[in-house]
Parts: C-alpha cells; sequence; structure tokens
C-alpha cells in the first residue's frame, strides 16, 4: 500500500500543485515512485479543472521540474484517502479541520512549513497577486519544505509498513 500525500492551498493553481509536482520530483530522485504518491487539492472552488497558473509553472520549469495537473477541491473522502495532508497556509489548516468536525483526522493534517530544516517560515505566502519574485521565494520554500518531508516520509515508510 503505497503511502499517499496530499498538498492544499486555496485554489490549487499555485502552491499546492507546486509542492505536489516538486514532492514527485524528489520521490523520483529518491526511486520511491511506486511507494508514495502525490496529490494536490484547494479549500475553495474558485479553480475546479484549471491547469496551474502559467506563473508559477514557468517559475518551477526553471528548476528543472514540469508541472502537471489540474485543480480540483479538497473533500471529507479525502480525510479516508491520505495519511498525511499538507496545509500551505493557517487559514487553509483551519478550512480542512472545518470539515473534520469531530476531529478524527486531525493527526493527518500538517503545515507544509513544519517540515522546512533552512527556511523559518511557519507558511508558504500565497503568490498569486505578486510578482516573479513571490514564485521563486514559494519554490525555494516548497524545495526545503519538500526534502524535509521526503526524509520523514523514508522514516515513516521503514518504520511503519
Amino acid at each position: 500500500m503505497p503511502y499517499k500525500l496530499l498538498f492544499v492551498c486555496l485554489g490549487n493553481i499555485c502552491r499546492s500543485p507546486a509542492a505536489e509536482n516538486i514532492m514527485n520530483h524528489l520521490i523520483q530522485q529518491a526511486g520511491l515512485s511506486d511507494r508514495v504518491i502525490c496529490d494536490s487539492a484547494g479549500t475553495s472552488s474558485y479553480h475546479i479543472g484549471s491547469p496551474p497558473d502559467r506563473r508559477m509553472t514557468a517559475a518551477i520549469n526553471q528548476i528543472g521540474i514540469a508541472m502537471q495537473g489540474r485543480a480540483r477541491q479538497f473533500t471529507p473522502t479525502d480525510f479516508e484517502t491520505f495519511d498525511l495532508i499538507l496545509a500551505m497556509d493557517r487559514d487553509n489548516f483551519a478550512n480542512v479541520c472545518y470539515l473534520d468536525p469531530a476531529g478524527r483526522f486531525k493527526h493527518k493534517v500538517r503545515l507544509m512549513c513544519d517540515f522546512c530544516t533552512h527556511h523559518s517560515l511557519k507558511e508558504v505566502p500565497d503568490p498569486y497577486y505578486g510578482g516573479t519574485e513571490g514564485f521563486n521565494q514559494v519554490i525555494a520554500l516548497l524545495m526545503d519544505a519538500c526534502t524535509g518531508l521526503l526524509a520523514f516520509v523514508q522514516q515513516e515508510l521503514a518504520t511503519c509498513r
């Protein structure tokens, strides 16, 4: 049974698909593509079916990673499907937890920046209304967080499976 990760932001066109694609790249490099599955979703319905934001796609292509996926909305069934749900910021975290009023799955929901080892930011900022520098900052932050997350997942695979 593969370990399943879900990355969540507001619209699922900038931060969460970037995290999904960066993580898939790192998983492939680590030779774990058959053991770890990634997906992403948004807490809003604004962009359902849309491709990732062109500015984020351009920024992530610059570091040699292809951007794939279509936006979808987070659903309560995602709690059952995924082992770990990674919210990009506190608002996304709260919105995900709101769909689990009994708190049955709270142990599965974490902030993405919890896995950073170099950056001190606690949230991944939304670059949507900013310029190129904001997208580059998000990618640097996500590279750090995904590297830390990969180490965590490798530990989980070694001890729990």
